[in-house]
């Protein structure tokens, strides 16, 4: 379970939650309400005031990059540090089956990170942050980019992946993907 007690991060306003396992939260607000700083300060990447757990322990009590694995962060931008797909992720093999269900050839792998869509990223960073097998998912604007059969097959993983008893947060600026 994910408790956030008291959360506050510059222009968020305190924010308190408990988030079951297996269970998503959905956030929904418009542009500059804060829904991305909040989903940064749970993930530990901006100073922020407050507490958060998970299974009871702190965040402070959890070293920052294991914290990072267990409560994963995905942006609507996921970075990239490669010229190549491929070397952003550690077993490319375990990637292939998250590949093939979120639409996306094998051979992708090799392609520069330059040729990517703004929705092949999205998809692919979402496949990078699967792999770590995180408890909480940490989800901002996820399918943004992406056209209605990409939306089906992302929303489609993640539901999988909180079937296993994995929760998460997921932001929408659409109201009718919050519901």
């Amino acid at each position: 379970m994910l408790s956030v007690r008291a959360l506050r991060h510059g222009s968020l306003s305190s924010t308190t939650f408990d988030l079951a396992d297996g269970e998503c939260l959905a956030i929904q607000g418009s542009s500059g309400s804060g829904k991305t700083l909040l989903l940064r300060a749970i993930a530990d990447l901006d100073p922020c005031e407050g507490t958060v757990l998970l299974d009871c322990h702190s965040r402070e009590t959890i070293h920052a990059p294991r914290w990072r694995r267990l409560v994963t962060y995905i942006p609507t931008s996921p970075g990239w540090w490669c010229e190549k797909v491929g070397p952003h992720f550690a077993d490319w093999s375990a990637a292939l089956p998250l590949l093939t269900a979120l639409g996306l050839p094998e051979e992708c792998g090799g392609w520069p990170i330059q040729r990517l869509s703004t929705g092949e990223r999205q998809r692919l960073g979402l496949i990078r942050a699967l792999l770590l097998r995180p408890r909480v998912l940490l989800l901002d604007e996820p399918t943004s980019g992406l056209d209605v059969p990409a939306v089906a097959a992302v929303e489609d993983l993640v539901i999988s992946h909180f079937n296993t008893g994995a929760s998460g947060v997921w932001v929408s600026h659409d109201v009718a993907k919050a519901r």
